[in-house]
């Protein structure tokens, strides 16, 4: 492993960019410890433990998702979660219209333009809306436990609202979910991996510390007493964690071999044998993508509906909404079949496939070139799928049904739980690729630069 690490910064190239998106990923954890203008980041963040306690609660799963940024209520709270949900619309919306679709496809570099410029504005939308409601519920922690927002802001009011703190507020955090935004962009160009699912996996590894020491403290191993939490369960959680290190590598790194034959060709006056080879088929061919749109679009009607209150119908149909309820759980699993299934169709295309390997001569044994391959590589990939969701979604809901099971605490059943641990695995795998493939290119250039100057 040393040695591996050594080859990795022995490349100027990708040295420079391990450095530029570790500096990124420090710069996000700086803003997660910058409290918005007005607002006393440590009483809002006690207030945060003592209405969430230890029941499973959507804050809390939006507290791990922003790296404790949303408890103490700093600049970038509301995380990636709106430019998440303004990329799903956008997709969605890709799909179901047929001249975006005929754009992005007779002008690629132009249409992706278009796309990240709408992707943009409707995040700018969400997050202003979204930050209004979080000065809302700011608003009213305040009049119940005075010391959260400076009175000065608080008593600048017209028509008996805070404007100038609404105000503060909805700029605030809405230039900050743009600036990461902006930083995941500048990390997936400059940097090595995602930057949108790096700055999420930073966000839960923050939470770490926390964790441990729930743990520690839920153990009591200072009295004789017993804990809340016994050794019984931390061994069902930690075999829990393994299970889906260990699952999650499988379901995205496992594949289905089609076998590939080539027709002989004539060179010549000589007939060259046909080579053969496969067509490999992931099981799992969006990789954590569906878990990450899943949970974010929940997240978006559950925290309306907490930020509003139970007080009308919408607030109690959010509210089932939560992590833990039997609703949520049903819509999280649906939704990770179905963005799983939408996101294959999107990025796989057999009809290319069939078309390209009928101008190179290649062949499906038993199957004829043209149509007939396209639907043999739909049918295969459909029921590939099927499997592959079926199994992330267990993965994703099974700690947390356990966690609910055995009584642990929510913040420990979150990091140990399947999404959390989902995202931080697949993203790992994710950028280790990119490393692996840097490092195959850099050889490979190695090698031809070697070759031309002794040819030369």
């Amino acid at each position: 492993m040393i040695e591996g690490i050594k080859r990795i910064f022995s490349i100027p190239e990708l040295r420079a960019k391990i450095y530029f998106t570790l500096l990124m990923l420090v710069v996000c954890r700086i803003g997660a410890h910058i409290p918005v203008p007005g607002i006393n980041g440590d009483a809002a963040l006690e207030l945060f433990r003592n209405a969430t306690g230890g029941g499973q609660n959507l804050f809390q799963l939006m507290d791990v998702f922003s790296g404790g940024a949303f408890a103490q209520m700093t600049i970038i709270a509301l995380g990636v979660m709106p430019y998440i949900s303004a990329s799903i619309i956008m997709q969605l919306l890709v799909a179901l219209l047929p001249s975006m679709q005929r754009e992005m496809k007779e002008n690629p570099d132009v249409g992706r333009r278009k796309l990240g410029k709408w992707t943009r504005i409707i995040t700018v939308i969400l997050a202003f809306f979204q930050a209004g409601l979080f000065a809302k519920y700011a608003v009213q922690l305040n009049a119940q436990n005075p010391g959260v927002i400076v009175p000065e802001l608080v008593d600048v009011q017209a028509f008996g609202i805070p404007w100038l703190f609404y105000m503060l507020v909805m700029f605030t955090m809405t230039a900050g979910t743009m600036f990461l935004m902006w930083i995941g962009e500048q990390v997936t160009e400059k940097g090595v991996g995602n930057g949108i699912s790096l700055i999420i996996t930073i966000g839960i590894l923050s939470s770490l510390p926390t964790t441990l020491g729930s743990i520690i403290k839920q153990l009591n191993l200072d009295s004789q007493e017993p804990g809340q939490m016994t050794f019984s369960s931390l061994v069902v959680l930690s075999s829990l964690f393994v299970l889906i290190i260990v699952g999650t590598i499988l379901i995205i790194q496992g594949q289905r071999k089609i076998p590939l034959q080539y027709a002989r060709r004539v060179v010549g006056k000589h007939e060259a044998e046909g080579g053969s080879a496969f067509i490999p088929l992931k099981i799992n061919y969006a990789g954590v993508i569906p878990v990450i749109f899943a949970s974010s679009l929940l997240m978006f009607p559950a925290t309306l509906g907490q930020f509003l209150g139970k007080g009308n119908w919408f607030g109690q149909f959010a509210s089932m909404l939560s992590p833990g309820n039997t609703v949520h759980t049903i819509f999280y699993v649906l939704l990770i079949l179905f963005f799983t299934y939408f996101w294959t169709a999107t990025q796989f295309h057999p009809e290319q496939i069939a078309s390209d390997m009928k101008k190179n001569g290649a062949f499906i044994p038993g199957i004829r070139q043209g149509k007939p391959t396209q639907d043999f590589l739909e049918e295969t990939m459909n029921r590939i799928t099927l499997a592959g969701a079926i199994f992330l979604a267990a993965i994703a809901i099974l700690p947390t049904i356990v966690g609910k099971l055995i009584g642990v605490d929510a913040t420990i059943a979150y990091f140990f739980g399947g999404t959390s641990l989902l995202i931080l695995v697949g993203v790992v795998l994710d950028t280790s690729k990119q490393i692996e493939s840097h490092l195959l290119t850099k050889r490979y250039e190695g090698f031809m630069k070697r070759g031309r100057k002794n040819f030369i």
